[in-house]
C-alpha cells in the first residue's frame, strides 16, 4: 500500500546517551518501552514503506529489531553527541536508507520516541496535509500554558530579587490577554526530500504546522513518564 504513490520512510532517533533520564529511550510506559511504542505506530501505518531505528547504542539496536523496526546501521558517534544536528542525523538516516534498497525517498517523517502518546492519525494528518497541499514540512506543535509564556516569565537578579523578562504591561496582567504561543511537541515532523537533503532545512516560515489539541508529553525528566502513563491509561 502506498500514500499517494509516495515512497516513504520513518525514522525513529534514540541515541544512548541521555543524561537527565539515563537509557531514556528503554523507560516503559504502560510495560513497552519508548521504542517500541514508535515502533507500534509505524506498524499501523502500511503505507510506510522502510521503518528504521537510528541509534549509536547496541542495547536500543536490540530493543528496535525486537520490535520490528529495522537497524540498518549503528549511528556514528560524532552524530550521537549533546551538539550534533537532527539535520545531520535525519540526512545520514536517509542517505544510508536509500544506499541500502537501492531506492530514493519521497517523504520522510521523524518521530521521537520521548512522544509516546502520538496516534496514528496525528501521522495521517501531517502526510495528507504535507503532500496535498504541497508543503515541504510540517511540524507538530501544542499551545505553551499560559503561565510559562514570555509575559509571565521571571529572572531573579544578583541580589535575589525578581525581573520581568519582558516589560510588564497591565494588559499581560490576566493570563487571558496573552497571545498564544507554541512548542515543538516531538509528536511527527514530516518533510519531503527536497527540504532536508538538498535544502539542508526542517524547519522554517514555510513550515506547516499542525495544532495537537490534547494532553501530550514530551518525556525529558523522571517525573514525565509518570504523567505520561497516567495519560496513557486514561486516554
Amino acid at each position: 500500500m502506498t500514500l499517494f504513490d509516495k515512497r516513504i520512510l520513518a525514522v525513529i532517533p534514540a541515541r544512548g546517551g541521555s543524561k537527565a533520564i539515563p537509557r531514556k529511550n528503554l523507560k516503559k510506559i504502560c510495560g513497552k518501552s519508548l521504542i517500541h511504542h514508535a515502533a507500534d505506530i509505524c506498524k499501523s501505518l502500511p503505507w510506510i514503506d522502510m521503518a528504521i531505528l537510528s541509534t549509536d547504542d547496541k542495547e536500543m539496536a536490540e530493543e528496535g529489531k525486537r520490535t520490528g523496526l529495522s537497524v540498518p546501521f549503528i549511528r556514528p558517534s560524532n552524530l550521537a553527541t549533546d551538539n550534533a544536528s537532527s539535520i545531520d542525523m535525519w540526512k545520514h538516516a536517509w542517505l544510508y536508507s536509500e544506499k541500502e534498497t537501492g531506492k530514493a525517498f519521497d517523504i520522510s517523517i521523524l518521530l521521537e520516541p520521548t512522544s509516546p502518546l502520538r496516534t496514528s492519525n496525528d501521522i495521517e494528518i501531517c502526510l495528507n496535509k504535507l503532500i496535498q497541499e504541497n508543503y515541504k514540512s510540517v511540524a507538530t506543535v501544542s499551545l505553551v500554558p499560559a503561565h510559562y509564556r514570555p509575559q509571565k516569565t521571571l529572572l531573579i537578579n544578583e541580589n535575589g530579587k525578581i525581573g520581568f523578562f519582558l516589560p510588564p504591561k497591565d494588559k499581560y496582567s490576566r493570563r487571558q490577554n496573552i497571545p498564544p504561543y507554541y512548542f515543538r511537541n516531538g509528536i511527527c515532523y514530516a518533510i519531503t526530500r527536497e527540504k532536508l537533503i538538498e535544502e539542508n532545512i526542517i524547519l522554517d516560515e514555510s513550515t506547516f504546522a499542525i495544532l495537537i489539541e490534547r494532553e501530550i508529553v514530551n518525556i525529558d525528566e523522571p517525573f514525565d513518564l509518570e504523567i505520561a502513563e497516567y495519560i496513557y491509561k486514561k486516554q
